[in-house]
């Protein structure tokens, strides 16, 4: 599925192109996942991310919080180090970033037309953000090795099923910007 070095699958405009990296928590990249470990999606989702900041795109860092619960449990917030200023950090409270938040708004704000997909767990918040991005009309990239699900069957059915159906799906050097 990647595409030669010399001629990159597909090319992003920074500026209208967001990374969405979903819940990056300590208590969920320390999970036991398939086919990738969580400090390996980790490590890939670092990379993305100084890529796209460095190109001024956007960052978007969704984690999940409990609803009615006024305490956390604990390793809740995005792992140490992960947003830097300029991120837009969302909490949500379903399986999904897009229902119950903001999310749509502070992207249509922003111009962003393009979202680049990485987190936990693929099949799960991953794939249902995705899927409520591909309704509200967003173009849709999925990094394989910047997600990981609960067993390697789950992340597969996503990554060669139902992910090429929404969007592209690309390994980290594919994905490219555009020059201005």
């Amino acid at each position: 599925m990647t595409a030669p070095d010399t001629e990159p699958r597909l090319a992003l405009d920074p500026a209208r192109t967001a990374l969405v990296l979903v819940d990056l928590m300590d208590r969920i990249v320390g999970l036991p996942l398939e086919p990738h470990k969580g400090t390996d999606v980790l490590a890939a989702a670092e990379d993305l991310a100084r890529s796209f900041r460095a190109e001024g795109a956007l960052v978007v860092l969704i984690r999940v919080e409990r609803s009615g619960v006024a305490e956390q449990p604990p390793g809740s917030g995005l792992v140490a180090g992960l947003a830097r200023e300029g991120d837009l950090e969302i909490v949500k409270r379903t399986i999904g970033g897009f229902q119950g938040t903001d999310l749509d708004e502070r992207l249509r704000e922003r111009g962003i037309t393009a979202l680049v997909f990485g987190g936990i767990a693929t099949n799960l918040g991953v794939e249902s953000t995705a899927r409520a991005a591909g309704d509200l009309g967003y173009d849709l990239v999925f990094v394989e090795e910047a997600m990981a699900a609960f067993t390697a069957a789950e992340h597969e059915a996503s990554v060669r099923l139902d992910f090429p159906r929404l969007g592209t799906v690309v390994t980290a050097r594919d994905v490219h910007f555009t020059q201005a």
